[in-house]
């Protein structure tokens, strides 16, 4: 039994002296070591989603100091409707619950949904971390910038949409006069809240792609300034069929944001794009003939020009033609 748990224990350390950068620079592993690997950042992904559903269903019905409780801003957008076209009991403004369990199921989906959020430094950090040993430095340069920026705009998108819900669900719930009385449920509600944050959330990586596409080389500034009225033109008709219900104000808002943040990414791609044409001048690469070879160094290397780890028999690792 001692030796068997000693046994567990060395097994362990391999384990994470393999997965340590030091240990292994190159960061190499064979096939059933990646899905050990995958298993187990997955595992820790999913822990602190169900952390932040927890922390987001606890404060569904509690304040946290000046912060109002999750419930009460999630309600609010639609208490902003007058009294006279909403239906309110006698304590006043309320979601109405139709089935059983639909409170707790709003609850929980709403507590997931805002956890997921407040955690995603998290659970991103788990995907990085899975990805990172099969990149160069500057690729994982690259992609840190890329998760940070991703972040903020995703969460960008979600406060606008919030910002503008209350003026849409107040445009959308005044046609028919008094015709119509608002009694909404609570969970067609929160998918309807839900739906719209996340469409703006997602909708703003757009300029963050077309950037990084830029970087890589894919997309060229000549290339965005010729397409420029075409893409403006799709935003539009994109942000119409996008928006729940259509409404002009999430929609003229989303059109309007996306089309911004377009010609901020334009801009970065002029000046990305003029750098380079500078570096080429300064190396002399423009005068170079269609048929003449650039002078590039073509030696092979290995990842971050660091060697590869040698067996003890001085030959390489077993593990280096499996990443």
């Amino acid at each position: 039994m001692a030796e068997s748990a000693s046994g567990n224990g060395d097994s362990r350390r391999s384990k994470r002296r393999k997965r340590s950068r030091r240990a292994n620079p190159d960061g190499t592993m064979t096939l059933i070591e990646h899905i050990y690997e995958f298993r187990r950042r997955l595992g820790f992904a999913l822990l602190a989603v169900v952390v932040g559903g927890i922390l987001g269903f606890i404060w569904f019905g509690t304040n946290i100091g000046p912060i109002p409780s999750l419930g009460d801003l999630v309600k609010d957008p639609y208490c902003a409707i007058p009294p006279s076209r909403r239906l309110d009991s006698a304590e006043g403004c309320r979601l109405l619950q139709t089935v059983p369990f639909e409170a707790f199921m709003t609850q929980l989906k709403v507590g997931i949904a805002a956890g997921t959020v407040l955690l995603s430094p998290a659970w991103l950090y788990q995907l990085w971390a899975f990805i990172a040993p099969g990149l160069y430095s500057k690729e994982r340069k690259y992609a840190l910038t890329f998760v940070a920026f991703a972040s903020v705009l995703f969460a960008g998108g979600a406060v606008l949409a919030y910002i503008l819900f209350p003026h849409a669900l107040q445009l959308l719930m005044g046609f028919g006069q008094d015709a119509f009385v608002t009694a909404l449920t609570a969970d067609k509600y929160i998918s309807f809240l839900l739906s719209l944050l996340i469409i703006f959330g997602i909708s703003f990586e757009l300029p963050l792609l077309v950037v990084m596409l830029n970087r890589v080389g894919v997309v060229k500034y000549a290339q965005l300034k010729k397409w420029r009225r075409g893409i403006v033109f799709a935003l539009f008709v994109f942000a119409a069929f996008a928006t729940p219900g259509s409404d002009p104000f999430s929609m003229l808002g989303l059109a309007g944001a996306l089309t911004v943040l377009f010609e901020i990414a334009v801009q970065m791609a002029r000046f990305h794009d003029r750098k380079l044409e500078k570096a080429r001048g300064d190396e002399g690469w423009d005068q170079l003939a269609d048929d003449e070879a650039a002078p590039f160094d073509y030696t092979p290397s290995t990842i971050d020009d660091e060697p590869s780890t040698p067996t003890a028999s001085g030959g390489r690792s077993s593990t280096d033609d499996v990443t």
